[in-house]
C-alpha cells in the first residue's frame, strides 16, 4: 500500500501523478496498478509510490470516487514521462516540485535587535517560530494565559457563566482558533508553499500527519492544545521568550532623522518598557482595545467588509446522509461537511462560515455584557449535531460609515443585544427555523437539541438582528435546502450572534508588509485583515516573519558598514 503522506528525499528523482481517480472501497493494492498503468510500466519498475493528496468527488452519491495525487519513484522517469497522456492540455504526470521551505535570512553573529511579537494565536506563534529558527530570539507578548490556564477559564464561560476578559475563547496562547474545528485549508494562493510549512510544523508538534494529504484537513480543539504547547516548546528552546499576561498598553513610535513615524518599543499594562524597532502585530480579530490604541497613535486603519449572522444546527445524520448518500458513517468519509452560498433579492450574500461537522455551538465573547457565538469540533467529530455559521456580508459605506472603528460599534451593539435576549446570564437567543422562516417566536425546543452552553432562550431572532440579515436568511435558507435535502428542518436550532467573522478593520501595509505610515509596525494575520483561518494566519506569520528577518539583517549590515567606515577614519600614530 502507498505510505500516505510522507515526503520521499529530494535527493530521489520523483514524478507526480495528478486525478488518480478509484471507488471509495479501493483495495490496497489498487493505487500502485493505477500508478503503473498512468506511466505505463511494469509493477516491477515502481520503486515507491506516496500519497501526496487525497480528495473526495461526491458528485455522484451512488458512486463516491477518491482522487489522489501521487508522489512516485520508477526506474526511467524520462522515459515514463514520455508516455503520460494530458487533459486539457494540461499534463496529468509531471516532474515533483521542490516544495521544501527554505529561509530567508539568519540572524547575524552577535545579533542583538531582539524583535517583538504580539499574540500567540496561529499568527505569531509562526511569525515567532520562523525568527526563533532564523535566530533572531524573537519576544512573544500575550495579553491571556498559557493555553491550559486559559482552557479552564473558558470551560469556566460555558459551565459557570463566569466570563475572564483576558482569558477566553479569544485571548490566550493558541487564539481564537483553539477553541474551533481546528480546519487546516483556505483559499489563499500560496506559490511559495508556506502552507506545506505550516503542516509540516504542525505534524512535528504533533499533529496526525494525515493532515499532509487529506483534503480539507482538521485537528480538533483537543490536540490543539497539546501542540500549541509544543511549539511554544520548540520557540523557547531556540532562543525566543514568550510571556502571559503582557498585554501591551502602547505602541511607543517616534520620528526619525528623516521625519518618518519608527516603533521604538512597548509599553506594557504593568508599565514597562520593552526597547525594540521591530513589531509583530498578530493580535487577532477582537483586540478592541488595541486597535483602538493603534488608532489614536496614529497608525494607519481603515474599515473593512465583515460578516453577521447566526449559528445553525442540523442533525450530523442528516447533513451525512444528504452529502454521502448510502456511504454515510463510511470511515474514510467521516462526518460530512459543507459550504453554501446564496445570493438574495436585495443585494446581500449568505453563505456558510466555519462548518463543525459533529461539533458543539460555543460561547466566545471576550467582553462582559455581549454575547458572541461560534463553533468548535474534536477530532473525531462525533458529536450529534453539525453546526455552522450562516452569515450576511456586510460592507462599511452601505452598514456602517463614519468612521475607521465604526465597524466595531456595529459589533457591539448586536451582541449587546443577544446578551439582553438571553436573559443578561451569557445564555444566547436560539429560534426553530420553522418558526423563523414562519416569523413567530419559538417557545421550546423540538427534536434537536441545541449545544450551545450556558445554554439557549427561546425567542424571536429577527429582534436581534438587523432587518436586511432576517430577510436575507428567509431567503437563503429554503434554497440551501435545495442543495442539502431537510436543510430547512423545522426543529432545527438558530442561536445568535455570529459577529466575529473576521476583522472588522484592516491595518494598511506596504509591499515590505510595515504598516504605510508606521516603519517597524508589521500588521500581520486576522487582526490586521490579512489572513481568515489557521492555516492562512500561518503563512502569513511566515511571511510577516520573513520580512522582519530581512529588514534586521538590513539594518545589521548597514550598522556594520556605518562602524567599519567610522573605524577606517580614525587617524593613526
Amino acid at each position: 500500500m502507498p505510505e500516505p503522506g510522507r515526503a520521499m528525499p529530494h535527493n530521489t528523482a520523483m514524478l507526480r501523478l495528478i486525478d488518480i481517480r478509484l471507488p471509495l472501497d479501493h483495495t490496497e493494492d489498487a493505487l500502485r496498478a493505477a500508478a503503473c498503468e498512468r506511466l505505463g510500466i511494469a509493477t516491477t519498475d515502481l520503486l515507491r509510490c506516496t500519497v501526496y493528496r487525497r480528495s473526495v468527488d461526491a458528485r455522484r452519491k451512488s458512486a463516491i470516487m477518491l482522487i489522489y495525487a501521487l508522489d512516485v519513484a520508477v526506474r526511467d522517469e524520462t522515459a515514463a514521462l514520455s508516455r503520460v497522456p494530458e487533459r486539457s492540455g494540461k499534463p496529468l504526470t509531471m516532474l515533483r516540485p521542490d516544495d521544501r521551505y527554505r529561509f530567508v535570512a539568519r540572524a547575524p553573529a552577535g545579533f542583538s535587535n531582539r524583535p517583538v511579537v504580539i499574540g500567540t494565536g496561529p499568527c505569531g506563534l509562526f511569525a515567532g517560530l520562523l525568527l526563533a529558527q532564523m535566530g533572531f530570539r524573537p519576544l512573544i507578548l500575550e495579553r491571556g494565559k498559557a493555553v491550559r490556564e486559559r482552557t479552564q477559564d473558558t470551560w469556566g464561560l460555558w459551565r459557570r457563566s463566569q466570563l475572564d476578559p483576558e482569558s477566553n475563547v479569544q485571548f490566550g496562547e493558541g487564539g481564537a482558533g483553539t477553541f474551533s474545528d481546528g480546519k487546516l485549508y483556505s483559499q489563499i494562493s500560496d506559490p511559495m508553499h508556506y502552507g506545506r510549512k505550516v503542516l509540516e510544523e504542525f505534524v512535528k508538534a504533533g499533529a496526525p500527519e494525515e493532515i499532509l494529504y487529506v483534503y480539507r484537513p482538521h485537528i480538533g480543539t483537543f490536540r490543539l492544545v497539546s501542540m500549541v504547547e509544543e511549539m511554544r516548546a520548540t520557540i523557547t528552546a531556540l532562543g525566543g521568550e514568550i510571556r502571559f499576561q503582557s498585554r501591551v498598553e502602547e505602541i511607543v513610535i517616534e520620528h526619525d532623522a528623516d521625519g518618518e513615524r519608527q516603533v521604538r518599543g512597548v509599553i506594557l499594562a504593568n508599565g514597562e518598557r520593552i526597547t525594540t524597532d521591530h513589531v509583530v502585530l498578530a493580535i487577532g480579530h477582537s483586540a478592541r482595545d488595541t486597535f483602538r490604541m493603534l488608532h489614536d497613535k496614529g497608525v494607519h486603519i481603515e474599515p473593512k467588509p465583515f460578516s453577521i449572522g447566526v449559528r445553525i444546527e442540523h442533525p450530523q445524520s442528516l447533513i451525512d446522509r444528504a452529502r454521502w448518500g448510502k456511504f454515510a458513517g463510511h470511515p474514510l468519509l467521516g462526518a460530512a461537511d459543507y459550504k453554501l452560498v446564496h445570493h438574495c433579492a436585495n443585494g446581500r450574500s449568505v453563505y456558510s462560515f466555519c462548518m463543525c461537522p459533529g461539533g458543539t455551538v460555543v460561547a466566545a465573547t471576550s467582553e462582559p455584557g455581549h454575547v458572541v457565538t461560534n463553533g468548535m469540533s474534536q477530532y473525531s467529530r462525533n458529536e450529534r449535531n453539525a453546526n455552522s455559521g450562516i452569515v450576511v456580508g456586510i460592507d462599511p459605506e452601505r452598514d456602517y460609515p463614519g468612521h475607521a472603528l465604526a465597524g466595531i460599534d456595529f459589533q457591539r451593539h448586536w451582541e449587546a443585544s443577544a446578551f439582553e435576549a438571553g436573559g443578561g446570564t451569557y445564555a444566547a437567543p436560539a429560534q426553530r427555523i420553522g418558526d423563523f422562516l414562519l416569523g413567530r417566536p419559538s417557545l421550546a425546543q423540538g427534536n434537536v437539541t441545541p449545544s450551545y452552553r450556558p445554554g439557549v432562550r427561546w425567542t424571536d431572532l429577527s429582534l436581534y438582528l438587523p432587518e436586511f440579515v432576517t430577510t436575507a436568511l428567509r431567503e437563503a435558507i429554503p434554497a440551501f435546502a435545495r442543495q442539502i435535502r431537510g436543510y430547512d428542518l423545522a426543529d432545527a436550532v438558530m442561536t445568535g450572534v455570529e459577529t466575529r467573522t473576521s476583522s472588522p478593520i484592516r491595518i494598511r501595509r506596504g509591499e515590505n508588509l510595515q504598516s504605510i505610515n508606521t516603519r517597524g509596525l508589521f500588521p500581520a494575520g486576522e487582526g490586521a485583515g490579512y489572513a481568515g483561518g489557521i492555516l492562512s494566519a500561518g503563512v502569513d506569520g511566515i511571511r510577516v516573519a520573513e520580512a522582519v528577518a530581512l529588514s534586521l539583517t538590513q539594518a545589521e549590515e548597514s550598522r556594520h558598514i556605518r562602524r567599519s567606515t567610522a573605524e577606517s577614519q580614525i587617524p593613526t600614530g
